[in-house]
């Protein structure tokens, strides 16, 4: 559900909403007692899906190490990687974003961590906080095999260590293609500071990767170039 086009009664109804309806976890988690073996060079990806992409999106831009945060689809097929049609939550798609970073910076570990402690609530089922479908589910679309064994010991690192009131959900699909969604969704939390859904439910992510993690954190956040 996003706030566009509603008239001014119609929008302070569903500030409301959202108020009630609001991200509230956030937590710091343990770093993975596993991570990948540390790379000599080059840039690595890893693709993640928790919510609406905005949020997801606007936390990993102000990760040190991160050259690229970029809002899209992956799961489904090409023809269906488009907002309308992925908004039914009949396509496979997830609202993901992939984020291209430096493993001698940031590790994938790290992001892990930052994921699960502020990006999202891993223990709702194909929804986060107001929005419903599996378009938003939480899910690691691993880019490696190494990913995967980290992704799926960390996941059961913090399930052992009864971190969450609530079973964790998160899925670990394979590696599929990623389709960048449309430009209006690029930098959405950067250029629309002061849209409600924003200020309710992703800008308190923000400032707890600010609070949280100031080691490896940025305050100028990578953007998508046009």
């Amino acid at each position: 559900m996003k706030l566009k086009n509603l008239s001014t009664a119609a929008l302070l109804v569903a500030t409301v909403v959202f108020q009630n309806a609001g991200w509230s976890q956030s937590q710091v988690l343990p770093l993975p007692a596993q991570d990948e073996t540390l790379a000599k060079s080059g840039l690595e990806k890893a693709v993640f899906a928790g919510g609406c992409f905005w949020g997801v999106q606007g936390v990993f831009q102000h990760v040190q190490g991160v050259s690229s945060a970029v809002s899209g689809y992956a799961g489904g097929k090409a023809r269906t990687a488009n907002y309308p049609t992925v908004s039914t939550g009949m396509t496979g798609h997830a609202e993901s974003v992939s984020v291209t970073f430096d493993p001698t910076k940031v590790t994938y570990g790290q992001l892990l961590q930052i994921f699960f402690s502020v990006v999202h609530d891993p223990t709702e089922l194909n929804k986060q906080g107001p929005d419903y479908g599996t378009q938003y589910r939480s899910a690691l679309f691993v880019q490696s095999a190494e990913q995967e064994k980290v992704a799926r010991a960390y996941i059961a690192q913090l399930g052992a260590g009864h971190y969450f009131s609530a079973p964790i959900v998160t899925r670990i699909e394979d590696k599929t293609a990623f389709y960048p969604a449309e430009k209006y969704h690029q930098n959405f939390l950067h250029d629309n500071p002061t849209n409600p859904y924003i200020e309710i439910n992703d800008q308190p992510k923000v400032q707890a990767l600010k609070k949280d993690f100031p080691a490896i954190w940025q305050a100028e956040p990578v953007l998508v170039k046009e």
